[in-house]
């Protein structure tokens, strides 16, 4: 009997009780309601998400913070008015009667609770209240027993059909003069961070209506974008042939590129397959992906089974240029959270401190458990703001994902990298990995997108996996233990999209290193720092040494020399604005350091060390004050990792 590779059963048997979750549940497949969770059918919307306030009703918040501003985009909004309705909707196109998924918002100005009866199901919306609502363009709708016309929802369209074709997968977008989306059938209905419906492939036929249209295709961020205006005649098939030029080629220069946290399912719309993945990964031509499995805000993990079937082995879709592993994310909120690639075998602990369980045992200890099984650590999303003094993390005790851990971690050797780029404000990330550098430890730039393939309209995370890529240098063919080993070197520097490089040649003798490799120097001797960036998003250029900013210049080139006296390392730094090829807020590439030891001594800048000792002070007063410690002996393990890290930095001052 013939079985289907990226569907082995006991996967099938996963995703069908995902489906009947979703079913039962909706977007947030019963998980318990901590604060991201509720917050998962208003992310859908993010401007206004962002902007909505903290009281307990959601769904009121969400209506206030449209007041004044247009409806966005996907969003119906049905008024209930002291005297009658106005349903407010950008009709869509429709080819047939099939029903096409909506968001609706009911917002009353009733001074009493109106009954909305959907599909079925009755809503009370309250007085002045407001109620999000799934709908589709085929639901029945009744207020207080009234039937409303959804008719509005939908304008019947002359078919017409495209054929997409580039000579190899891309990530495609058709759509109408009013933005609306055109998908194969059968494909998930996505939207990236900005909006644009995507789907991917090659060779594809599709529906449209036999109106005007653009087609763009692209293919991750080595690649340009390739756009065309159609319009397609009635009834009939139109090719459209549609490739996107090649901006810079990595793997021709030793380089691949990784999403090293990218979830399969993780609640959400839909429920992802792995066809799903393979299909993302070949049209973002993304040379490695590391599909992790985790928690959401309870006891079960996603996507579990898929790790224990296939851990330690390439999933089914790779080749020679794509690398797919099954890995996994340890996560305590308070803590912080690790993802891990290349583990040869599923872990024995997965999460800590949800549901009021303890926060125990220690990261730590999950992050040598992962080492044990050969996985490549590193922390992600550490930090979402700026970050000034270490008591600005260390001394709360909020439950937020902040990496309160990483500095005890880091210097005890449990993790190879930080996530640089992830999905949050990065400015603080980046302050902690270079104070964390200066003091000794040596940490890789690595990026994770946390996409989640399961969600196909949500903020950042249902952007295509690759949109931020950690380029790893191999120095020969790919494989997921060549990528690993290559992390563990600090080989890397993390993209949102420009090609950033770095060489330090040593004057006296001609020796130059890349990022990852260590530089071994006299006191006074010279050395020439140069940066290279390809991409037309990038505005500006740094290089910055443990000592701070060493040179700066517009895109391009920079370079500039630097006699050095004490061990120091280099970085290089590449930002910009928004810009249409970074799925992101702003452009940014980071790479790792080049050291420079002078002397046989590491960098170890005295300012840093004391930086990371005062952390680890207020951490250990977080954990007596904060963390959920079932014994005296849960608290003493704790202690010892961070006793163990303070004995760490005080021996490199």
């Amino acid at each position: 009997m013939y079985r289907d590779p990226m569907l082995p059963p006991v996967v099938a048997r996963a995703l069908a009780e995902y489906r009947t979750l979703l079913a039962e549940h909706g977007i947030t497949w019963g998980e318990p309601p901590l604060g991201y969770v509720r917050m998962m059918s208003f992310l859908r919307f993010p401007d206004e998400a962002y902007q909505m306030s903290k009281e307990p009703d959601l769904d009121r918040a969400f209506r206030d913070a449209l007041d004044g501003h247009p409806t966005p985009d996907g969003l119906t909004v049905l008024r209930l008015l002291p005297a009658g309705l106005r349903l407010e909707a950008r009709p869509l196109a429709v080819l047939s009667e099939h029903p096409l998924p909506c968001v609706l918002l009911i917002d009353s100005a009733r001074d009493t609770a109106t009954p909305v009866r959907v599909d079925g199901q009755t809503h009370l919306v309250p007085a002045g209240g407001a109620r999000l609502i799934e709908i589709t363009t085929g639901s029945t709708l009744t207020v207080s027993g009234e039937e409303v016309d959804l008719s509005v929802l939908t304008r019947a369209a002359v078919p017409a059909r495209l054929r997409l074709r580039a000579g190899f997968p891309c990530r495609w977008s058709v759509t109408t003069t009013d933005g609306q989306g055109w998908y194969p059938a059968g494909a998930d209905r996505r939207r990236d961070y900005h909006g644009v419906p995507f789907f991917h492939g090659d060779d594809l036929v599709l529906d449209v209506p036999a109106e005007p249209l653009t087609v763009r295709s692209c293919r991750g961020m080595e690649y340009g974008t390739a756009e065309a205006a159609v319009h397609p005649a009635p009834w009939r098939e139109t090719l459209v042939e549609l490739a996107p030029e090649r901006l810079y080629d990595a793997a021709a220069r030793g380089w691949y590129g990784a999403d090293l946290h990218v979830h399969l399912n993780w609640a959400g719309d839909i429920v992802a397959t792995p066809a799903a993945a393979a299909a993302m990964q070949h049209g973002e031509d993304l040379h490695v992906l590391n599909l992790v499995a985790g928690n959401v805000s309870g006891e079960r993990v996603y996507d579990r089974e898929a790790l224990q079937h296939w851990a330690g082995r390439d999933l089914p879709w790779s080749d020679a240029s794509h690398v797919a592993r099954m890995g996994v994310e340890y996560r305590n909120d308070l803590l912080g959270h690790v993802h891990a690639f290349g583990l040869t075998a599923p872990p024995s602990i997965y999460h800590t401190g949800f549901l009021g369980q303890a926060d125990w045992p220690p990261n730590g200890a999950a992050c040598g458990e992962l080492k044990e099984l050969r996985a490549v650590l590193g922390y992600a999303h550490p930090f979402h703001g700026p970050i000034l003094e270490a008591r600005e993390i260390t001394g709360s005790g909020e439950r937020n994902c902040d990496a309160r851990a990483l500095v005890v971690d880091a210097a005890l050797g449990l993790v190879d990298g930080m996530e640089l780029l992830h999905f949050s404000e990065i400015s603080g990330t980046v302050s902690v990995y270079r104070r964390l550098i200066g003091a000794g430890n040596r940490l890789a730039a690595l990026a994770g997108t946390d996409t989640m393939l399961s969600f196909t309209r949500q903020d950042t995370v249902s952007s295509p996996p690759g949109w931020e890529r950690v380029y790893a240098r191999l120095g020969g063919p790919l494989s997921a233990e060549s990528f690993a080993n290559a992390v563990r070197h600090g080989r890397t520097f993390a993209t949102t999209g420009p090609w950033l490089e770095l060489r330090v040649t040593d004057e006296n003798t001609g020796v130059a290193c890349d990022v990852g490799d260590t530089l071994h120097l006299r006191p006074g001797d010279r050395v020439t720092v140069t940066a290279r960036t390809i991409g037309p998003e990038v505005e500006r250029l740094e290089l910055h040494t443990a000592g701070g900013l060493l040179a700066v210049g517009p895109a391009g080139e920079l370079s500039a020399t630097l006699d050095v006296l004490e061990p120091t390392y280099v970085v290089a730094a590449a930002s910009g604005g928004r810009h249409p090829r970074s799925l992101h807020r702003e452009v940014y590439a980071h790479t790792s350091p080049v050291y420079l030891d002078v002397a046989g001594r590491h960098v170890a800048r005295a300012e840093d060390v004391r930086w990371c000792l005062e952390w680890l002070t207020l951490l250990a007063g977080t954990v007596r004050e904060h963390a959920r410690l079932d014994s005296p002996d849960q608290l003493r393990d704790h202690l010892d990792l961070i006793e163990k890290a303070t004995a760490v930095y005080r021996s490199r001052v």
